[in-house]
């Protein structure tokens, strides 16, 4: 499986460049990079925890390979350490990425060419919060191209992160490895406050969501609900809230004209 979706990323290049695409994916590739460098040390904490619980290398990197996702990974070979079956282990991992299914579909209805359900599904395995976030950015100019040269980076930065996590075998003291795990922290402000400056909706998104989330985590009895849940409340409850306050209008005769030249584009291709 993750020589599968290693080719399938090699093959969706290629595809792009083939398809005069380059520089839709090259735009991508270098906005990739800070998330490919926070990725190397949140996947490095990862390795150095599967070689703590006596995992394999090989299990490791799998499991880096086909999740992609910090939170779902941790608990997984955390609930496997304590020997909890495989039902336990689905619904959990499934309630913590359950996230991703709301990103894909905000992210669906933004994309203005027509997508192939195999590229789609393509797509699907390298959704991120970070790359959902990045993709968000771009709005309706996204293209497969794009997104493919996005997560690219930040992809290849998880796999190896992990390798040299299990690899060092706990040299690194656990401080240093901790710091490390704030660039992520970094990461998430230098993506949200650009276009916070311009909308003062994503101001009240970011936070509502922020609050809503401390609440949920601090409040007795509302901190009982799984991770998962809590996200995807605090996202839809912030969401609602902000495009209430301040709703989007839409310049219909715009989108029309996107549509169509991106129908064109896709023609000549």
């Amino acid at each position: 499986m993750p020589f599968r979706v290693l080719l399938a990323t090699l093959a969706l290049g290629w595809y792009s460049y083939r398809m005069k695409t380059k520089e839709n994916f090259l735009a991508g590739l270098k906005k990739g990079i800070p998330v490919a460098i926070a990725y190397l040390a949140v996947s490095f904490t990862f390795g150095l925890a599967a070689r703590r619980n006596s995992f394999p290398l090989w299990f490791a990197s799998l499991i880096s390979a086909t999740n992609l996702t910090s939170a779902g990974q941790f608990t997984g070979i955390e609930l496997l350490r304590l020997g909890a079956g495989y039902l336990e282990l689905a619904l959990a991992v499934f309630i913590i990425n359950l996230r991703y299914a709301l990103m894909s579909f905000s992210l669906s209805q933004q994309v203005k060419i027509r997508i192939k359900p195999a590229t789609r599904f393509c797509m699907s395995l390298f959704l991120t919060d970070e790359v959902f976030a990045l993709s968000n950015e771009k709005g309706s100019a996204i293209t497969p191209a794009y997104y493919f040269g996005l997560a690219t980076l930040p992809y290849l930065g998880w796999q190896i992160g992990t390798l040299a996590g299990y690899l060092s075998g706990g040299y690194f003291p656990h401080r240093v490895i901790a710091a490390a795990g704030i660039a992520i922290y970094a990461m998430y402000i230098a993506i949200f406050l650009p276009p916070m400056k311009k909308h003062k909706g994503i101001v009240a998104a970011v936070l509502a969501g922020a609050l809503l989330s401390c609440g949920l985590y601090y409040i007795p009895y509302l901190n009982k609900i799984p991770m998962g849940f809590r996200v995807i409340l605090a996202a839809v409850a912030a969401t609602v809230l902000a495009a209430a306050l301040f709703p989007k209008k839409e310049d219909l005769t715009e989108n029309s004209e996107l549509s169509e030249e991106a129908t064109e584009k896709e023609d000549s291709e």
